[in-house]
């Protein structure tokens, strides 16, 4: 079996200093005003590539237009190949992690693991413009469980050096190193298993490409390792919207399973869940009337009987999981209008949004590391927005051609 981990030829902006303003956040981040906003920064900002629109009255469609764009910067020297294989540590703030080539075997080998389920649409679109572009044009973001760290320790040994090129986006530093020659030789490869944080959609499609073109067998990839202080997952709060929804109508169903309590005047609300959580799950509970309740599961919730908060123990141990089921299902549920529910990893948001039209609003802790590791390895995934993980991975920094 190949190497799961590769250096590659990578594909770089010349020159660095313009980085700032050619690369964005992934794809599936970027709505229609970010994208215009970001096209406009630049004439060769990534996203005129990953999010492709083709000029009113083109003969081609947005993903050949795409092709062209690319071909086009090529020729023009915008973008210019290394000429030796390397690898490319990346210091985005605080966490440190490493562009490489992953071998895009899919999970049957189980050398990468997934947490979630994918939709075909996304994966239809991006399969669309690998095949005209025939490059990753971003990374798909893996974690390694490093238990010896010497991945984390590589990471800040390179980022001491001064670095080959330095960025910014949405407010976060980015400082960039090729780890290429004797360093490379030296610098120590993640073995298996790794853990997809973000781009499972990305990952599938790779493996369908490499299906089509056996020389296209590796997909582009920025591993973190799982000891680096710097790696930050946040909480996806749930935000719904929907007449009939009056929180206080649940509380008598609630109270069998967790114990009910407003949270203090004058106590920071995150704070406060952060320590009710810190034993057991809990989250709280915004309401329009300006109550905020935490929540905690009591010790003898009798959570066994409940077969659907997951297939497997590790992810019917997960706060999202059992407050998913057990608290925002019911909000949803109690009107028979269609409700609205929305997401953000932004408490402030989650809480203010009560004000600003939610019926409710429901803020959870963070999913941990290790909890993410537990249920890909048992082969189960998460309930959908169960992690974010922050800052997200910029895209641009390095492309990699998929053959050749």
């Amino acid at each position: 079996m190949k190497d799961l981990v590769a250096p590659f030829r990578g594909e770089r902006y010349r020159p660095a200093e313009r980085l700032s303003r050619v690369i964005a956040p992934p794809y599936d981040v970027i709505d229609a005003s970010q994208r215009a906003q970001l096209a406009t920064l630049d004439a060769h900002n990534i996203v005129h590539l990953m999010l492709p629109e083709a000029p009113l009255g083109s003969k081609v469609d947005r993903y050949a237009h795409a092709a062209e764009e690319l071909a086009d910067w090529r020729r023009g020297g915008v973008l210019v190949r290394d000429a030796e294989p390397a690898v490319y540590v990346m210091a985005q703030g605080a966490r440190l992690g490493v562009f490489v080539a992953v071998a895009a075997e899919g999970y049957g080998p189980r050398r990468v693991r997934p947490h979630e389920k994918t939709h075909a649409g996304p994966k239809a679109d991006r399969l669309a413009l690998l095949r005209t572009t025939r490059t990753n044009l971003e990374s798909i973001f893996l974690l390694a469980p490093d238990l010896d760290g010497a991945l984390a320790n590589a990471l800040a040994d390179v980022a001491k050096r001064k670095p080959d090129a330095t960025a910014e986006l949405d407010g976060v530093a980015i400082r960039l190193w090729a780890v290429r020659g004797a360093d490379l030789s030296r610098f120590p490869l993640p073995p298996s298993p790794l853990y997809i944080a973000d781009g499972h959609h990305r990952f599938e499609t790779a493996h369908a490409y490499a299906a089509e073109n056996p020389g296209a067998d590796r997909v582009l990839a920025f591993v973190a390792s799982a000891r680096d202080p710097g790696l930050v997952v946040l909480a996806t709060h749930r935000l719904i919207y929907g007449a009939g929804r009056r929180v206080e109508t649940l509380l008598d169903e609630w109270r069998p399973w967790f114990d009910i309590a407003p949270v203090p005047a004058g106590v920071d609300p995150m704070q406060y869940l952060a320590d009710l959580g810190r034993q057991r799950t809990a989250c709280l509970v915004a309401s329009p009337e300006g109550t905020v309740l935490g929540l905690a599961i009591k010790a003898d919730a009798p959570l066994a009987e409940v077969a659907w908060l997951g297939a497997s123990e590790s992810v019917r141990a997960l706060d999202v999981a059992r407050v998913e089921g057990l608290v925002v299902k019911p909000i949803l549920h109690a009107d028979a209008s269609t409700p609205t529910l929305r997401y953000t990893a932004d408490a402030r948001e989650a809480l203010a949004s009560v004000r600003q039209g939610a019926s409710a609003a429901v803020l959870l802790n963070p999913t941990r590391v290790e909890q993410v590791f537990a249920v890909a390895d048992a082969g189960d995934v998460m309930p959908p927005k169960s992690t974010y993980f922050a800052p997200k991975v910029p895209s641009g920094v390095v492309l990699r051609p998929c053959e050749g």
